[in-house]
């Protein structure tokens, strides 16, 4: 049987697991979309360049149609990790409730069982009730 302070220390170990998927995918939502937003910028100016803006005709870059692809591409990846990003922080906060709710019973003293202390009285004086 495992030991009290192991299975608390695997606890944690879990918990800051959770925190850091969590920092995790923030990271890389907050990534995909700022490079999203620097290819913006991109086929913005290379549509300025070529003076062609729009993507159907024929002389548009290709240059600014594959930029738009992967722009594309990288928001339905953000908006992927975001569904992702609900649903582990909603495991994080369970997880943490749980565990304070374990530390929270583990923390109340214990009484043997079947004793009571009688309200006003000191603990010499409790009295066993059956």
């Amino acid at each position: 049987m495992k030991s009290p302070d192991l299975a608390s220390r695997a606890l944690r170990f879990e918990a800051d697991e959770k925190v850091r998927k969590v920092s995790d995918l923030e990271q890389m939502i907050r990534e995909f979309e700022q490079v999203a937003i620097d290819l913006d910028r991109q086929i913005q100016a290379e549509e300025e360049r070529t003076g062609v803006r729009d993507p159907a005709h024929y002389n548009y870059s290709t240059f600014a149609r594959s930029a738009a692809q992967r722009r594309d591409n990288l928001r339905a990846s953000a908006a992927g990790l975001k569904s992702r990003l609900g649903d582990a922080v909603r495991e994080r906060d369970e997880f943490l409730e749980q565990m304070e709710r374990l530390s929270s019973v583990e923390e109340r003293p214990t009484s043997s069982p079947g004793r009571r202390m009688v309200r006003g009285a000191t603990s010499s004086q409790s009295t066993q009730l059956r």
